[in-house]
């Protein structure tokens, strides 16, 4: 026997179909949400280890940098100990040189010459004084270069102050002269050759032995002999 659905089917089919509608897509928010919260997590996760990693990597710069500190302090140190060696090793070899320089100036100075003044700025020594004539001024620096100690001079001025109020009679040219001073190594070599050269040389070499007498024109001269005996 035949059966006849009197109820309404489609109405309810449609319902159900709505009903699968809408769980399908509460489904797919549910896992539209779990997979955003998922990934949010993630990238929370990727962001605190390299949040973590830059920390790690700041506080490793902070300590390069400290250390970069002390380092360019040992560095300074190091150039202010060296720069007092230098001039500790510059105080020892000029401690000798002004010795030298002294006695130098001793022996160059000639006779109608005085000094009335004397500075030293680096290598270069300023020499003021007064000299009886221009001959004097130019026989102290031929002297002042013939030392081993003194270099080249330079003659920066000199006036004859003859006419002057204050001027010395004797000594009426005023004079101001540049030396150059010799480096002690230099000087100490150029002495060590100077003396070389002084000391006397080899003993002459024996006088050759006399020449025989002539013969006389008679052709009957005698010999001379030394005596070897005493005679009886």
């Amino acid at each position: 026997m035949a059966r006849i659905n009197l109820l309404p089917w489609r109405a309810e089919r449609r319902k159900q179909r709505e009903r699968e509608f809408y769980a399908m897509l509460g489904a797919t928010a549910v896992g539209a949400f779990v997979v955003l919260f998922a990934a949010i997590f993630w990238m929370n996760y990727l962001i605190d280890d390299q949040n973590g990693r830059n920390a790690y990597l700041q506080g490793e710069i902070k300590g390069l940098d400290k250390q970069i500190a002390e380092i360019q302090e040992l560095d300074k140190t190091r150039a202010q100990l060296l720069t007092r060696k230098e001039i500790i090793e510059q105080l020892q070899s000029n401690r000798s040189q002004m010795v030298h320089l002294f006695d130098e100036l001793v022996k160059t100075i000639p006779d109608g010459v005085r000094l009335s003044a004397m500075k030293q700025s680096g290598d270069v020594l300023v020499l003021e004084g007064i000299a009886e004539s221009n001959s004097r001024v130019a026989s102290y620096m031929r002297n002042i270069e013939g030392s081993p100690w003194m270099g080249h001079t330079d003659l920066r001025k000199i006036e004859n102050k003859g006419g002057a109020k204050d001027a010395d009679k004797k000594l009426p040219y005023e004079f101001s002269l540049d030396v150059k001073l010799r480096k002690p190594e230099e000087a100490q070599q150029e002495e060590a050759v100077a003396a070389e050269d002084a000391q006397p040389g080899a003993e002459a070499a024996p006088a050759p032995a006399a020449a025989p007498a002539p013969a006389s024109a008679s052709g009957d001269s005698e010999a001379t002999t030394p005596a070897t005996r005493e005679e009886k």
